[in-house]
């Protein structure tokens, strides 16, 4: 995958950063603190939803660690869901299960672009606004990128900048708020309905619960600060 978005600064790459396990997000250490583990699970989202995980990711799912420090975590199951779908299917049923639900010719049985939950069709109003708060943001989709900006790895790419990036002015918690509830929170449990829902979803139902599971969280936090 090519870069997907870029600022003035630097290449915002997240989709691209190999995770390691105490990346993932029920991996916890000391030095592992909130904010960390939020942007890598955006970035796993990332990875994991514009296309099938590589070898090397699948060989750091299946060694994951998923018991959370302190039981009952609210992402611990679903987590532990997905992980078990890594563990048992091959690279090749997981490719083979993402072109099924994602790919082909004509429309796809499951849609990943915002405009399509919000409106019903494709490049509609949805996305002329994202491209807008993006541009506010400085943020403009590389041109390596064959998708539209309002696909879910986008999103969940410019959400983990807005977390790690460098540039405070733009990488704070009032912008993740204000992104947060005008791009994702909206469509994003639409996309995981459809996932779940999926008689031919192993994998993918799994990572829709854990999608669904973590915007819950996020959506939680985000209203604490109001």
């Amino acid at each position: 995958m090519g870069g997907v978005a870029t600022t003035e600064h630097a290449p915002v790459n997240p989709c691209l950063t190999r995770l390691t396990m105490t990346d993932l997000p029920l991996q916890t250490s000391a030095a592992l603190d909130e904010e960390v583990a939020r942007a890598e699970l955006y970035g796993l989202l990332c990875q994991l939803f514009y296309a099938p995980p590589s070898a090397e990711l699948l060989a750091q799912l299946r060694v994951a660690v998923t018991e959370a420090p302190a039981a009952g975590g609210f992402l611990q199951e679903p987590w532990q869901q997905l992980v078990g779908a890594a563990r048992t299917l091959t690279e090749a049923e997981l490719s083979a299960e993402f072109d099924s639900l994602f790919g082909g010719v004509g429309k796809p049985d499951v849609a990943l672009y915002a405009s399509h939950y919000l409106t019903g069709f494709l490049n509609e109003k949805p996305l002329a606004a994202l491209r807008t708060s993006l541009a506010k943001l400085g943020l403009t989709r590389d041109e390596g990128m064959s998708e539209t900006e309002d696909h879910i790895a986008y999103v969940c790419e410019v959400m983990r900048y807005l977390i790690a990036g460098d540039d405070v002015a733009v990488a704070n918690l009032t912008q993740q708020q204000a992104f947060f509830n005008e791009h994702l929170q909206p469509w994003v449990n639409g996309l995981c309905d459809a996932l779940e829902a999926h008689p031919k979803a192993r994998f993918y139902a799994h990572l829709g619960a854990l999608t669904r599971a973590f915007m819950s969280v996020e959506a939680q936090g985000f209203d604490m600060l109001d």
